[in-house]
């Protein structure tokens, strides 16, 4: 059995004349990301492998998060404006020793991907995360395996 949680990356600004690669977390964002890692920790959810989209805002978010777990991250260039075949390529390229793996990315692409999974339908808000459980035990079977829902969580769960 593998885990994929999908993450989408933290609130971000948009100053004037910023290219939207560059753009970074507002302050709320950089609450938010540690915020939530901490969330997943508490409920004993494992991440063996970080993989971020190299954008500031979802690198950044992926940095905080890592941080928290005291774990090492990688980027790919195409978790950045993502299609499904960017997810898909990413998965199967993933280690075989990774049991729990999470991806950052952004919106359209990764709410997107995530519907793709299953039956229930997901809207990744910002620092929004989702999970499936994966019935495989190579990540290069990950398109063809059963894949069930197991949690949406977003920053309104620890906001209230």
């Amino acid at each position: 059995m593998k885990t994929l949680l999908l993450v989408r990356h933290s609130k971000s600004d948009w100053p004037e004349n910023m290219d939207d690669f560059e753009r970074p977390l507002t302050e709320v964002g950089k609450i938010n990301a540690p915020k939530m890692a901490e969330f997943l920790k508490l409920k004993n959810i494992d991440i063996d492998a970080f993989v971020t989209s190299p954008a500031v805002r979802a690198k950044e978010t992926c940095e905080l998060f890592s941080k928290v777990y005291g774990k090492n991250y990688a980027m790919q260039e195409k978790l950045y404006r993502p299609s499904e075949e960017n997810f898909l390529s990413v998965i199967f390229d993933t280690d075989n020793n990774v049991s729990s793996l999470a991806l950052f990315s952004h919106n359209n692409g990764i709410s997107n991907f995530a519907n793709s999974l299953a039956d229930e339908i997901v809207n990744l808000p910002t620092s929004g995360v989702v999970a499936y459980e994966i019935d495989c035990d190579q990540w290069s079977d990950f398109e063809m395996a059963n894949k069930k829902f197991l949690f949406f969580y977003s920053p309104k769960n620890f906001n209230q």
